[in-house]
């Protein structure tokens, strides 16, 4: 049999502003394999309408902007020219012809090419999407094949195109979060929820450096749970945000939170993330992980269980103290564990037994009287939460790390990244995550939420 497809476009008031055939090919219909549309038939025919279409509406507009709009004077024209305007079905090729500003506009350039007007940029925002979101879930290079297998987009996508038109779209974000200032007019909007009801934890992982191949450098990603609402994901690498708490009020804008809304902040005590949490929120309640307490504290204890083989007294001794200092960690008195923690270290110190790790035991001793003294502010009711039903571990946040650095920056396989390129690559990604790039998108193009919106009305029709 053979298929014709045709396309016609028509105008407001009915009249057929041009028709035509776009497709001619022939189908066999007495095997599995040639019933109904092939990749590279569908392509085709999907090319064929975009071109037509956006070739109707570049002349619609053209034709509008024929004449001034001022005094309605024809324009003259300077001369031919062509633009090249890049979409999910294809890249079309267009007549831009510049014509003279009319006299009566005399601060106007010279010349103007009116198509420059509508095609403010050269990719279709919809192409735009589908390569941002996509680049932030698989590798650019396996991005550009997909697009490539699905769409009939030909050779204009690759890896390194793909890259710079994330980074565009992740600049553009961040631009966006520049113009926003703390205390606008949205700030306290909505009526906060208790502090409780908002958690939010933050971790870090780190990834390999490429101009730095020897060392690695950290990336920060945490989560927001609010009571009632979806949750959502944010990252940074440090040294590329010099304003986080902008990036966490947009945060909560989008959890439909005020910007003032007061948070509890989970973290692991780090040096860096301790820091970064009273930046993100200034008046948030910063607790200390349980789970890295009792990870420093089982450490300490697996060394007391090998003094014992030297010397059972001793660390029957120091077991009880340690002991102490957990139950005092559990009930939130951080000061009297900090003192006792800082006795034992200095005890642990002095020792003079002939134990193999015994370097290890006073190191550890140190680092968890450190660690307790740097964090003591953070120290809470452990106890009285658990009880309450309340968060006490971050491993929320420790799943969040794996979800957004793990599987897209490949620490496996050691990846390399650029501190700028993986921290525009969490903007997207973190996005793409919690789904809300769509918002993002229609956000800067309105009319892509209108075309979403007539989406079940073209499905019926169909």
């Amino acid at each position: 049999m053979r298929i014709e497809i045709q396309l016609r476009i028509i105008a407001d008031d009915n009249s057929v502003i041009s028709e035509g055939e776009i497709l001619q090919f022939d189908k066999g219909d007495d095997r599995l394999e040639m019933i109904g549309l092939s990749f590279d038939e569908a392509k085709a025919a999907l090319a064929g309408i975009q071109g037509g279409m956006v070739t109707a509406q570049a002349a619609s507009f053209l034709a509008r902007h024929r004449s001034c709009d001022l005094c309605g004077t024809l324009l003259l024209s300077k001369g031919p020219g062509w633009t090249r305007f890049r979409t999910a079905f294809g890249t079309i090729t267009l007549p831009s012809p510049r014509f003279y500003h009319c006299s009566c506009r005399p601060g106007e350039a010279r010349t103007f090419s009116p198509l420059n007007l509508l095609l403010t940029e050269h990719i279709a925002p919809e192409l735009l999407y589908l390569e941002t979101r996509w680049a932030s879930l698989v590798s650019f290079g396996m991005t550009a094949d997909l697009l490539k297998d699905v769409l009939p987009i030909g050779s204009t996508a690759d890896a390194s195109t793909i890259r710079r038109h994330l980074h565009k779209v992740a600049a553009h974000h961040d631009a966006d979060l520049g113009n926003e200032q703390p205390g606008g007019p949205d700030a306290g909007n909505g009526q906060p929820f208790p502090q409780a009801a908002v958690i939010v934890g933050i971790d870090g992982g780190y990834v390999r450096n490429w101009h730095d191949k020897k060392h690695n450098f950290e990336i920060v990603v945490g989560k927001s749970m609010a009571a009632g609402r979806d949750d959502r994901y944010f990252g940074l690498v440090r040294s590329q945000d010099e304003q986080p708490g902008r990036r966490f009020r947009e945060v909560l804008r989008s959890q439909g939170l005020p910007v003032i809304q007061p948070v509890t902040m989970l973290t692991d005590g780090g040096d860096s993330v301790r820091a970064l949490a009273g930046e993100l929120s200034p008046g948030a309640v910063h607790i200390i992980d349980w789970f890295h307490i009792a990870m420093r504290l089982t450490g300490m204890d697996q060394y007391v269980k090998g003094l014992a083989h030297h010397n059972p007294v001793e660390a029957l001794a120091l077991e009880h103290r340690l002991e102490r200092i957990k139950w005092r960690l559990w009930h939130g008195d951080g000061e009297e564990a900090l003192i006792r923690a800082q006795a034992l270290a200095a005890d642990v110190a002095a020792l003079n037994i002939a134990y193999p790790r015994l370097k290890r035991l006073i190191k550890a001793a140190a680092g968890l009287a450190t660690y307790i003294a740097n964090n003591a502010a953070a120290v809470v009711n452990y106890s009285r939460r658990w009880d309450n039903g309340e968060r006490i571990s971050t491993a929320f946040v420790e799943s969040t790390v794996n979800l957004v650095v793990s599987r897209r920056f490949a620490k496996k396989q050691q990846m390399q990244w650029s501190k700028k390129g993986a921290h525009l690559l969490l903007q997207t990604r973190t996005k793409t995550l919690d789904g809300t790039l769509r918002d993002l998108f229609t956000r800067w193009y309105p009319g892509m939420a209108v075309n979403d919106n007539q989406v079940p009305d073209l499905a019926r029709a169909a």
